[in-house]
């Protein structure tokens, strides 16, 4: 397949994940407005040694991500230490104070994370921004793959995407252990 075979296929592909709504927020200078997902036609292919390099360094973040929660909900000791600001932490936006003194099922805070990575010309990994409310980003590359499959399906056989479905059922896996306690809140109230 020659490169300008790509790039004639570019504005297909993205067309269509126009028409299944693959967007995302943008706010700047206080205004809001959606914006398509770019979505190059070129892969990015990391190998087996980048996939666990970085899957290694993204567990540790989760979980240093989790342990700030935690102590933003329970110690404080973040904060008494003069790491970061009481203001930063308290008048955040997503800071909840309902939930002070809360522990959650598993001590999960963040069930799902999403991590959006660009890789600099050093080559070097670089994390541009951690979600962890709505992490809808992961469906975008799959969705993405899945699109592009499409006009080349001679490329990258269907059976190397890793399945929508098979990521609905690892999330639902992972909230899993919060719906009992959910559904006792629920029947208390």
């Amino acid at each position: 397949m020659h490169l300008d075979e790509l790039h004639r296929h570019e504005s297909d592909i993205n067309e269509l994940l126009a028409r299944n709504g693959i967007k995302f927020g943008i706010y700047k200078n206080g205004h809001f407005r959606d914006q398509l997902f770019p979505f190059d036609t070129i892969p990015r292919i990391n190998t087996k040694d980048d996939f666990a390099y970085l899957q290694a360094g993204l567990i540790q973040r989760v979980n240093a991500l989790n342990a700030f929660l935690k102590d933003a909900y329970s110690d404080y000791n973040i904060v008494k230490d003069g790491v970061i600001p009481e203001d930063f932490v308290f008048s955040s936006s997503g800071f909840l104070p309902q939930f002070i003194g809360i522990l959650p099922p598993g001590g999960i805070y963040a069930h799902l994370a999403g991590i959006n990575l660009i890789q600099g010309k050093d080559g070097s990994w670089y994390v541009l921004e951690d979600n962890l409310r709505i992490p809808s980003g992961a469906f975008y590359p799959l969705i993405g793959s899945c699109a592009s499959h499409a006009p080349f399906p001679q490329a990258v056989p269907a059976s190397s995407f890793f399945p929508l479905g098979s990521l609905q059922s690892k999330i639902l896996l992972f909230l899993h252990p919060c719906l009992p306690a959910l559904r006792r809140e629920k029947a208390s109230q």
